[in-house]
């Protein structure tokens, strides 16, 4: 199992202090993040794109490469790439760039995207959105699977005699997860690329993600890439600790009710009920982390929210610190003993390349792509 942490990079007020960091504070305070995250163990840090405010995360690449010069061990990702509006050709450039000033610690997480007024500014249109998922990572695929790619699509000019530069570090691509909130088409690209599937598992009960996890993992075993319990989840999550849970209840409650995206809605304590967010204690947190487990099987990766809100940077850091001494070796401990032998292990670029030298192939591109599974084939999604 993967631990770690994702960022969705927003810009908040401090419900307590009234004070609103600036760009400039917030991204250096998502380096000290991630370097926090190496300093007490975790394996993940990934960060989302966005191009609209209260956001500031519009290049998560070159953070990420500036993050990978200054740790050793984590995963840089993302938190979400958006393959509807960005180059495919772009894509496939940036992340094998980051794979090679990273030391193969670079994957990715690909997704559509909901924030209507970006599908414009990048000569899109939103209602294509499910149209230029399928053919954009049809493309990315073959870029990176292809030494010489020719191509004719859609939404853009075609391609003759591309070669993508660089080449993919060791021949191998970087991994990419497609998360989605709601939309059944992006498991079934999940699946029929044998790739993972990443559900944020914040804002809606469990049963929500449960449909699309199962649709994934069902169309993972039907593409033959392996059993569907063997298929690559990854989950998110989000947390507030104190010692006692009443201090964490007191002291994230300002937070909470000011939080752009769940403030002046329902209440904290139906929050915390009905989804996965745990604000209380670190034993508290241990137990309904691990329920993840029994409600979405066994799965490789669990990143978690922490920076969100208003939140400043001492906090989270101290909630880092609390994480990593308290919860982290539980959760590694538990996490271990649960794990079935024939399990895969998490899509790392070292266990991808060992995969190869094996003989083992990874998923390759596939010149047709997947026919989309309608929407209302998951309800609610």
């Amino acid at each position: 199992m993967e631990i770690g942490v994702f960022s969705v990079s927003d810009i908040t007020t401090d419900p307590t202090t009234g004070h609103t960091p600036s760009e400039n504070e917030r991204i250096k305070a998502e380096i000290a993040i991630a370097k926090k995250v190496e300093e007490i163990g975790m394996d993940v840090f990934a960060i989302g794109e966005h191009h609209n405010r209260p956001f500031f995360s519009s290049s998560p690449t070159t953070t990420l490469a500036y993050i990978a010069a200054q740790t050793e061990r984590i995963t840089l990702s993302t938190a979400t790439t958006l393959i509807t509006t960005n180059d495919p050709v772009k894509i496939a450039e940036d992340f094998a760039m980051l794979q090679h000033v990273s030391d193969g610690r670079a994957d990715l997480v690909l997704g559509r995207g909901n924030t209507a007024p970006v599908y414009p500014w990048f000569g899109k249109n939103q209602q294509d959105s499910v149209e230029l998922t399928i053919e954009n990572y049809n493309l990315l695929r073959r870029l990176w699977d292809e030494d010489t790619v020719n191509w004719q699509g859609k939404h853009r000019t075609p391609l003759q005699n591309f070669t993508s530069t660089p080449r993919p570090l060791d021949d191998v691509a970087p991994f990419v997860w497609h998360g989605s909130i709601r939309t059944p088409q992006v498991a079934e690209i999940a699946a029929y690329y044998g790739d993972g599937f990443f559900a944020n598992n914040i804002f809606w009960p469990k049963e929500h993600y449960q449909q699309l996890i199962n649709l994934y993992r069902q169309r993972f075993e039907h593409y033959g890439h392996g059993r569907a319990d063997q298929a690559y989840v990854g989950l998110g999550g989000q947390f507030y600790l104190a010692k006692n849970s009443q201090d964490a209840v007191k002291e994230f409650r300002p937070y909470f009710d000011n939080a752009p995206v769940y403030g002046h809605g329902p209440s904290m304590e139906d929050f915390t009920s009905q989804t996965p967010l745990t604000v209380g204690s670190p034993q508290e947190m241990i137990e309904k982390t691990l329920t993840f487990q029994e409600f979405f099987g066994d799965y490789h990766r669990q990143l978690f929210l922490v920076d969100h809100a208003g939140l400043p940077l001492k906090t989270v850091l101290n909630q880092l610190d609390m994480f990593g001494e308290l919860v982290l070796p539980e959760l590694r401990a538990e996490y271990a003993k649960r794990k079935p032998a024939d399990h895969p292990e998490p899509p790392t670029h070292a266990n991808l390349v060992a995969a190869r030298r094996a003989g083992i192939k990874p998923a390759t591109a596939r010149n047709e792509v997947p026919v989309p599974v309608q929407a209302d084939e998951v309800s609610h999604a």
